[in-house]
């Protein structure tokens, strides 16, 4: 195949699915990775995409759900922050709800003495944790999805319905003062709003690319939250708009 043809079916791939993988592609076209790494590269010149660990993604576009192997290596020093200040919130003896979002991956990969019930969708999460004699680890079950590897479905969503927490810690895709908290995925987005529901505090963890933007599906509205950690400062309309709406905003330094 044509180098010009490949980069141009590369482009309508990362179009339609916002994600694509080394690995994935190499073995599509049928060439070495460096060879992909070129294209990718070429294209991010471009200005069509963002390269980052294992592949390369699009942020456009209110359906977009990127890989999980892809979400782990984007903002990574803003995952590490949210997540250290998270961990300060949580205290022996907590039942927390852990959603399928790398900031939570990275919470529980910082949990280690205390005693905690968690509970998950997330496979990445339980292998994180399934290890950690401290820790009562409860898989919600459901159907699993390969791009978040996380539970999800009617069963998945049952399943929740019987379980409520101290603490709930939930992700998003996008965060807008007008439309609220949305996601990519409308089942993730059910689970997470269960959470809130069955939560007696939920902390919204977000890095700062997110908001001002909208997707797809709502998860809830800033009634549903008391905190949003985020790993920057905010400009003065968010502190305002969330004191307003009678929210903790904790900016992480």
């Amino acid at each position: 195949m044509l180098h010009v043809t490949r980069k141009s079916k590369i482009k309508e791939l990362i179009i339609e699915k916002k994600s694509v993988t080394v690995s994935e592609l190499t073995k599509m076209f049928k060439v070495t990775e460096e060879t992909i790494r070129r294209d990718l590269k070429q294209l991010e010149d471009e200005g069509l995409l963002t390269r980052t660990y294992g592949g390369a993604y699009i942020s456009e576009g209110v359906q977009n759900d990127v890989d999980v192997n892809l979400r782990e290596f984007i903002h990574v020093e803003g995952k590490k922050k949210i997540a250290a200040k998270a961990l300060s919130y949580i205290k022996s003896g907590d039942s927390i709800f852990l959603d399928a979002s790398t900031t939570s991956l990275v919470i529980a990969g910082l949990i280690s003495d205390q005693k905690l019930t968690v509970v998950t969708n997330s496979i990445k999460v339980v292998t994180t944790l399934m290890g950690n004699p401290n820790i009562k680890l409860v898989v919600i079950g459901g159907t699993l999805a390969g791009s978040s590897l996380s539970n999800l479905g009617r069963n998945a969503e049952t399943n929740m319905e019987h379980y409520f927490f101290d603490t709930a810690f939930i992700s998003c895709r996008s965060v807008s003062r007008a439309h609220g908290i949305t996601d990519s995925n409308e089942q993730q987005a059910v689970i997470r709003k269960i959470a809130a529901d069955h939560a007696n505090k939920v902390f919204l963890i977000a890095d700062y690319t997110k908001f001002d933007k909208t997707s797809f599906t709502t998860i809830c509205g800033f009634e549903d939250i008391n905190s949003v950690i985020v790993d920057e400062n905010l400009p003065r309309e968010w502190h305002d708009f969330l004191r307003d709406k009678g929210v903790e905003l904790v900016e992480c330094e």
